[in-house]
Formats: C-alpha cells, sequence, structure tokens
C-alpha cells in the first residue's frame, strides 16, 4: 500500500513537492537489488570504490547551487549559509582519505610457522535513516565510508527533506557507481520498520527522537543488525571566571541559534560562574539581538522559521512556561508571523531558570537558550550532567588544562574547549545515556561499518 508524502514548506505553508512511498514488493525489489550488487562491489579494490564514491561528492557539490534554495524551502534554514557544502566536502573527503588506513588488515607478528591477521569485512547492507535538521551533513556521516568499505547503501530520507534524498540518488547515478549500490527509496514510518525488522538489512544507521530511536531498536529486535543511533540531545557550556567573555559570547550565540537552534549539538543552556554572570549575559544578550527572523530566501536573513509549526509550539510552551515559574525573558521579539501554530518563532533569552524547569532538562531544539550563574567548577558540573542526554558539552575558558580536567567528568560525547555545534571528521561522533549508541566519523565510524574476521595460517 502507498501514500502521498507531502513536503509543507515553512517558508509559505504551501505544498513544496510530494512523492508516493514505495509498496511492499517495490521495497522488496529493492533489497534484491542491493544484495546482488554488493557481491560484486565488495570485491572491488578499494581504491576503485574509493574514486567511485569521490566522484559522488563530486556531483554533490556541483549541485550545490540549486540545493540551497532548496533546503530553504524544505526547512527553513537562511540561503545565507550557502547550504551544507563546506561540511559535506571536509567530512567526505576527510572519510574518503582515510579509508586505506582505517580498512587495513591488523597484522600480527608470525609466530610458530603461522600467518596472523585481522581483516574488516563490509557488512552488507547498510539502512540509512537521515533526519530533516541536517538532510546531507548528518546522511554524509554513514553514507559515504559506508559505501567505501564495500557496504551497498538503502537510503530513507525524511519526510520534511525527501528531495535530498534524491540529490543523493542523482550523485550516485552521475558518478557511475553500480546499480543497487546506493538506493533512494521513499518509505511511510510502516513499511520502514518493517524493514528494519526484516532480517535483510546488515546495519542500520537511525538520527532523530529518542522515541523514534526506541521504536528502530524494537523493531530490530532479534534480526542481530547492527545499530548506530544519534538521538536527542541538550547540550551545555560552562563559562568560566577566566574566560574570553566577548570570544564566548559571540561564539555561544551561534551555537544557540544557528539553524534556528535546529540542531543535534546546539547549545540549549548555559551556565556561567559567577564572577562573571552580569558581564557575560549582557554580552550575550547584544549578540542575540542580532539574530533576527526573517525570509529565509533573503541573502540578508540570519534566522529563518522552524521546519513546522509543531516544532515551533514545543519550544513556545516550554518557554511559557519558564516565564510562568519566574524566568526572565531578554530579546521579546514581536515578529508579526510569531504566533501559535506558526513555524515562525523569533530567538529568546532566559535568565532566572533552574533545573526544576523543562526548559533547561528536556531538548527544545529550537531558538531558545537559557543561563544559570554557578558558584564554582563543582557546581557546574553536577548541573551539566543533570540530563538524560549526552553529546556535547564545551567549558569556556583560558586554561586548557582545567578544562581537560572537567571535560573528564562529563557525561558526554565530545567535549570542546571554546567552541561549540562543530564535529571534527577526525574525531569519532557519539553520545551517551539516551542520546544514543555507536559513533561515526574518524576510524571507529568504519569500525562501526566493518566486521573483524581473523586469519590464522600455518606454513607446511
Amino acid at each position: 500500500m502507498t501514500e502521498t508524502v507531502q513536503i509543507i514548506s515553512p517558508v509559505d505553508g504551501k505544498v513544496f513537492a510530494e512523492r508516493q512511498t514505495l509498496d511492499g514488493d517495490a521495497i522488496d525489489r529493492a533489497v534484491s537489488r542491493a544484495k546482488a550488487a554488493q557481491r560484486d562491489w565488495r570485491l572491488l579494490a578499494l581504491a576503485e570504490r574509493v574514486a567511485l564514491v569521490d566522484k559522488m561528492v563530486d556531483a554533490l557539490i556541483a549541485m550545490n547551487d540549486e540545493i540551497t534554495p532548496e533546503l530553504a524551502w524544505q526547512m527553513g534554514r537562511p540561503i545565507r549559509y550557502g547550504g551544507e557544502k563546506r561540511g559535506v566536502e571536509e567530512r567526505s573527503r576527510h572519510m574518503l582519505a582515510i579509508a586505506g588506513e582505517s580498512l587495513a588488515p591488523l597484522m600480527r607478528p608470525e609466530q610458530d610457522g603461522f600467518v596472523r591477521y585481522i581483516t574488516r569485512e563490509p557488512l552488507g547492507v547498510v539502512l540509512v535513516i537521515a533526519p530533516w535538521n541536517y538532510p546531507f551533513l548528518t546522511a554524509v556521516n554513514s553514507i559515504i565510508p559506508a559505501l567505501a568499505a564495500g557496504n551497498v547503501v538503502l537510503l530513507k530520507h525524511a519526510s520534511q527533506t525527501l528531495l535530498a534524498g534524491e540529490r543523493f540518488g542523482a550523485a550516485a547515478r552521475m558518478a557511475g557507481l553500480p546499480e543497487g549500490v546506493f538506493q533512494n527509496l521513499v518509505m511511510g514510518h510502516a513499511e520502514t520498520e518493517k524493514l528494519v525488522g526484516s532480517g535483510l538489512i546488515e546495519h542500520i544507521n537511525f538520527t532523530g527522537s529518542v522515541e523514534a530511536g526506541r521504536r528502530i531498536e524494537r523493531a530490530a529486535a532479534g534480526t542481530f543488525a547492527s545499530l548506530g543511533l544519534e538521538l536527542g540531545g541538550k547540550d551545555p557550556a560552562y563559562v568560566r571566571a577566566d574566560a574570553n567573555l566577548d570570544f564566548a559570547a559571540e561564539n555561544l550565540v551561534d551555537g544557540s541559534f544557528f539553524n534556528s537552534g535546529q540542531s543535534c549539538c546546539g547549545v540549549e543552556r548555559i551556565y556561567v560562574h559567577e564572577d562573571v554572570y552580569d558581564g557575560f549575559v549582557d554580552r550575550f544578550v547584544g549578540q542575540a539581538r542580532g539574530w533576527t527572523l526573517g525570509d529565509p530566501l533573503d541573502p540578508a536573513t540570519i534566522v529563518g522559521p522552524m521546519a513546522r509549526g509543531s516544532f515551533a509550539d514545543h519550544v513556545r510552551r516550554q518557554t511559557e512556561e519558564a516565564a510562568r515559574a519566574g524566568a526572565s525573558r531578554h530579546l521579546n521579539w514581536a515578529h508579526e508571523r510569531d504566533r501559535e501554530g506558526s513555524p515562525w518563532l523569533a530567538p529568546e533569552v532566559l535568565t532566572g531558570v533552574n533545573h526544576q524547569m523543562s526548559i533547561m532538562r528536556e531538548e527544545s531544539f529550537g531558538p531558545v537558550v537559557g543561563i544559570m550563574k554557578v558558584a564554582d567548577d563543582e557546581e557546574a558540573v553536577g548541573l551539566m550532567n543533570d540530563s538524560p542526554y549526552g553529546l556535547t558539552a564545551s567549558i569556556w575558558t583560558d586554561d586548557l588544562e582545567a578544562a581537560g580536567r572537567i571535560g573528564a567528568a562529563l557525561e558526554t560525547g565530545t567535549v570542546f574547549a571554546n567552541r561549540c555545534d562543530y564535529l571534527d571528521p577526525a574525531l569519532v561522533w557519539t553520545g551517551v545515556k539516551d542520546t544514543g549508541r555507536g559513533g561515526a566519523l574518524s576510524e571507529i565510524g568504519y569500525h562501526n561499518l566493518t566486521q573483524p574476521k581473523s586469519f590464522h595460517l600455518r606454513r607446511v
């Protein structure tokens, strides 16, 4: 059974594009094509696979001028940011550059006439379920290394950004990838869960909400498919008394409000040492006043609408609840389109917040941030860890030794000092607690997309 999926643009509330989902027979045929293609793809020399995937990246980058306004229409990101070209290229090229080293056999010393080594074997069919908030950046984290390692990929993109999946498909065709090695599938939730539980998929990589991650885990139960899950976040920042306040305020405003706060590693709560609290808040609010809401198709716009009205309403409820409990609002923008049910939501800065408020505990995924005063490092660490999530945490300080010490005590996947909201492809991208399992990027990303195989060969 098929259904029609519509992309409702946050720009004007109208249907931007619509597609029919695949029925069960079409999905079965796609899986059969994938499995047939993988038999030859895995045997292709690594250098040849890498060259073809590199051409796929070239083709994707070449479409960027068309992709940028498409993104604005699909999910509201302003065109001034130029799509996701820079990050896509940085991550993809790095992962392809380290493919040889990451996938090389692990040689062991010859012992008593035995030759011993471990190879990294592709898993088979990898299903990538990609999110709408960074529809290219997040997807390449797994698509590119999966293909380079000899797997074949089925992509199920978010309904809000279906056209991103089509762009990946076009890039694969332009690069000359063999039929079946990469396929973009338009599927509904029911078909996706059925495929996850079919036993025909060797690895599933999912980025999305915690609840959806639980559904994926339940659907995959008993199949022995491996999972990579990047789920929720409530990323904290801590501004120490020795921090460069101007630098910290400028960067933390960007980390809080870029992409309308719809970033997995966006900063949603900030703790500031009491000695510099007032000075930091003044600087932060001053910087935030420059982040005005506008038409994402206007090159001057800094903040666009959120992807959906329901997402904005969630942030409105959290903000209003905090305000009723005593929090102070510092921006109070009165944008004409900012109203209940609308995706148009202006940034907000809250002080007077505490951990009894959901704004400091539950994921907002929108343009709002709470700022709290703390007495010392110990209090900051306790509050930063007081969360069900653990993706990234940033420390703003002139003392990197202190940053390392504090970072070691934090329950998080990545520790930053004096930066935030960034993925270094040379480091593993991972999380703890409800944020998920597994890890992408770096050589560890390759290890999670391959199976070790031991060779124990005796000379006679």
